[in-house]
């Protein structure tokens, strides 16, 4: 008996000691993380017909090349938005989808540790998601998207990477924005828990639980917590990252995503200890990489930490051969896919007069909407900031600079005032108010002085996001920019010679952003209630826009686009001089 008593004792203290004085002495593991990829996984834009310097085919090459190297440890994390951005995917998302996602299938070849949920990954809808989440060899992550039902976590909160012993913790967080900006059959089953709180829950749990040596916050969330008139007090931010490093203790790295940013800072939590942030920027054009040597404390068994962060740009690395030819035959039949004739364009089509009043490119996408859903009015703004096609056999291709994005098309019904309403919010986003023909007329970015901020190439970039500056078509108006915010827009009629009535109700065709909040026109700006919004859906599309466009453009076979005048901006002649000067601040040229 007291043999078995003997080899209890052993089992029970002698064995677990003997384990944790195995751990290493020291050991260097470098974390690099890819971000908002949007589909660039090769070197090629399939949208512009272009060579790039940037891809997952080059993140290969430096990958490989780290993994070669000896006296350190290896992990590879993505932090979200990958399917979504290139036709490669949009094919294999609704086009063949019949066989393995070519995300998951680069993503396995990579030997990627972990990802995390973006938002653009819910976008695309439960079918694909749920089936890229199955073929994936590793844990796809978002501790705050649960299940409504029974409140657990959707997709897998946390995994844990062992590399000679040492436990490395790695959270995956997703924004919580998502109902906001998506349709709700994408997410249908689904929300989003506040990122703090969901931060605060699993950091006890996993430090509870596991006991890791190392915490890795994997956020696909932004920095600036102040984007979109948001605070640090604003429940449900969508950019909590930099909040949850000050607030949450515990975190050595966070890595973020989702603001196309790129950071490399530290930033301090409750007690002092310092968080070291760092994000990627989008396509694949860089790493954010993280370089930590823990030493072991043998008196007290737990290691110290040496943690530098650097960002890796990815143009010096040549495409992975080996990746490029197992893939290739998936880019060829995408390639295939975008240059198939659709119609033909029988005039030029820019977005550069979209800013400055009523243009043939905003109208032809309110064209489209009317047509398809019979609405009386359309909202709807430019997708693309400057963008120029020719006349000439339009292609699939072409369809992706016209829509960037996966919108449904909806038919809301709102009110003639909750109609002037909009488009007095709209006009705010995007009009100066003019004192007199030398002011601007557009809203520019400005510094803390009050001068036109300039980039490199003495071009100046708007206040706000182009795709929030939205018109109307079905109705007669005008912008008057001597006005004061609020009272700038006159709806004399329908274009159909029926009065306007600000008491009558109107079905109007929104993209579903901009129909479930995108932007704040239905909700700050015509003042509808964020609960309400849903129930003000008559009808929406089942396919995006983009699909929609493509039958309807092959349907009529040739189109000559042309700007119909319903509105303009008042007073002319300030317009009109502002307008030269503005449009060299924009595009630069003469």
């Amino acid at each position: 008996m007291r043999y078995l008593y003997a080899l209890f004792f052993l089992l029970m203290f002698v064995l677990p000691g003997c384990q944790q004085n195995s751990r290493p002495e020291r050991i260097v593991i470098k974390i690099i993380e890819t971000t908002d990829v949007h589909g660039a996984i090769f070197p090629y834009d399939l949208i512009s017909d272009q060579a790039t310097q940037h891809s997952l085919a080059q993140v290969y090459s430096y990958v490989e090349q780290q993994r070669n190297q000896t006296g350190q440890e290896v992990i590879l994390l993505d932090n979200g938005d990958i399917l979504q951005g290139d036709p490669l995917i949009y094919y294999y998302n609704f086009e063949r989808n019949d066989e393995p996602h070519i995300v998951s299938q680069v993503m396995n070849f990579m030997k990627y540790d972990a990802a995390t949920v973006g938002n653009h990954d819910i976008e695309p809808g439960p079918a694909v998601y749920n089936k890229v989440l199955n073929e994936f060899n590793f844990p796809w992550m978002a501790a705050n998207a649960v299940d409504q039902k029974t409140k657990e976590s959707f997709f897998k909160p946390y995994t844990i990477i062992e590399r000679q012993g040492v436990r490395i913790a790695v959270l995956g967080l997703i924004t919580p924005a998502i109902p906001k900006w998506l349709p709700e059959y994408t997410w249908e089953g689904l929300e989003f828990q506040d990122m703090i709180e969901a931060a605060n829950l699993w950091v006890e749990k996993i430090q509870q639980n596991e006991k890791p040596d190392l915490l890795i916050g994997l956020f696909h969330a932004g920095v600036d917590y102040t984007y979109a008139n948001q605070d640090e007090n604003t429940r449900f931010n969508e950019n909590a990252s930099l909040l949850i490093a000050e607030q949450v203790p515990g975190f050595d790295v966070i890595f973020v995503g989702h603001d196309h940013h790129g950071w490399n800072k530290w930033a301090s939590d409750f007690f002092g200890s310092e968080v070291l942030i760092l994000g990627a920027l989008n396509g694949a054009r860089n790493v954010a990489v993280a370089n930590i040597t823990l030493t072991l404390d043998k008196s007290t068994n737990s290691y110290t930490k040496e943690i530098t962060g650097e960002i890796v740009v990815t143009d010096p690395f040549e495409p992975h051969q080996a990746f490029m030819s197992l893939f290739r035959p998936a880019f060829d039949n995408a390639t295939d896919y975008v240059v198939r004739p659709i119609g033909e364009l029988t005039t030029t089509l820019s977005t550069r007069p979209v800013f400055f009043g009523d243009a043939a490119f905003t109208d032809l996408i309110h064209q489209v909407q009317l047509d398809l859903t019979g609405a009386d009015i359309s909202f709807a703004s430019s997708n693309s900031f400057d963008l120029e096609i020719k006349p000439g056999v339009l292609l699939v291709r072409d369809m992706f600079t016209f829509h960037r994005y996966e919108n449904l098309l909806y038919t809301m019904t709102l009110t003639g005032q909750e109609i002037k309403d909009y488009l007095e919010y709209s006009a705010g986003l995007w009009f100066n108010q003019m004192t007199s023909s030398s002011d601007h007329l557009l809203l520019m970015k400005k510094d803390e002085n009050g001068n036109i901020l300039l980039r490199k190439n003495n071009t100046a970039s708007l206040q706000n996001p182009f795709w929030n500056l939205d018109a109307a078509e079905g109705i007669i108006y005008t912008v008057d920019v001597s006005m004061p915010v609020g009272a700038r827009i006159k709806i004399s009629k329908m274009v159909n010679g029926e009065p306007f009535e600000l008491q009558k109700i109107y079905k109007v065709a929104v993209n579903s952003y901009r129909g479930n909040g995108g932007g704040d026109h239905l909700t700050v700006g015509a003042g509808i209630p964020v609960e309400e919004l849903n129930a003000r859906i008559v009808f929406s599309t089942e396919k995006d826009l983009r699909w929609h466009t493509v039958e309807w453009i092959e349907k009529k076979g040739a189109i000559s686009p042309v700007s119909n005048s319903n509105w303009k901006v008042v007073p002319e002649k300030w317009v009109m001089e502002a307008w030269q000067k503005d449009q060299l601040l924009l595009f630069g040229g003469k």
